[in-house]
């Protein structure tokens, strides 16, 4: 599975320079966890997330796969701080030798949320860009070869993992194995477990292989074949909301607005 295939469509969003989206990820990043108000991320997200979504007129795409892997974080993080919050007094539920803490379960939603608002602008940075052109995006303003490779690497080794997983389990099924129901899918993790770690290595040495074919990392000036648009309203844009995140990191060491 390529992310470019999550990447087709020609709403403002997708037509957005990639660098506009990250730098916008970014920022609602760092403002999420700037203040300890535990009303603000759901407002952030509400405010400045959600609208992006609508109007990139990705939602059915979003919002399904965003609460399948934020619901399952979120519980995560409030059992585990939930009873294991160090210095916890309130107890609110006892399950055995454990109790469940009020002041854990109120980090835990404050920490799930931020991580919502985190999730959120990324992965809208992924359903909206192609990773080709975050490259040439990033490549163009000067970034280091070896910086945008690893931005780039991060975009896409979740659907490569995902549809090299599919492919095993599709091979397993061809020979017999069953994989249908929940105690199916858990036998079938063990035997997918080596093929889809061996073919994650194996594509590592392939992509250096071709990366130095190409010149990888020369310090010649390159060309492009595409060119991605750059207009001076997105960079004030950007420029806004790095000094918008830069004003949050500084209202937080001040301890303003907690």
């Amino acid at each position: 599975m390529d992310m470019s295939s999550h990447a087709v469509g020609d709403s403002p969003v997708h037509r957005l320079n990639p660098l506009t989206k990250l730098v916008f990820a970014v920022t609602v990043t760092v403002s999420a966890f700037a203040f300890t108000m535990i009303w603000w991320p759901p407002l952030l997200f509400c405010v400045a997330i959600v609208p992006m979504v609508i109007v990139s007129g990705t939602q059915r795409k979003f919002f399904p796969t965003f609460l399948a892997l934020w619901v399952p974080v979120a519980l995560t993080v409030c059992l585990m701080q939930g009873f294991f919050y160090p210095g916890a007094h309130r107890v609110v539920a006892g399950i055995g030798p454990l109790e469940l803490k009020y002041e854990g379960l109120v980090f835990a939603t404050q920490t799930a949320l931020r991580v919502m608002v985190l999730m959120g602008g990324f992965f809208l940075l992924l359903l909206t860009t192609r990773p080709g052109t975050m490259m040439s995006a990033m490549t163009q303003r000067g970034m280091s070869p070896k910086t945008v490779y690893v931005v780039s690497a991060a975009l896409q080794i979740a659907p490569a993992l995902a549809g090299r997983a599919q492919g095993i389990m599709h091979a397993q099924q061809a020979r017999g194995l069953s994989v249908t129901g929940l105690r199916g899918r858990v036998r079938a993790l063990v035997p997918m477990a080596g093929p889809l770690i061996l073919g994650a290595l194996t594509d590592v040495g392939d992509r250096a292989v071709a990366m130095e074919t190409r010149g990888f990392g020369t310090t010649r000036h390159c060309t492009y074949l595409t060119e991605v648009p750059d207009s001076t309203a997105q960079r004030a844009a950007r420029a806004a909301m790095e000094l918008c995140a830069l004003t949050a990191v500084v209202a937080n060491v001040l301890g303003v607005l907690r």
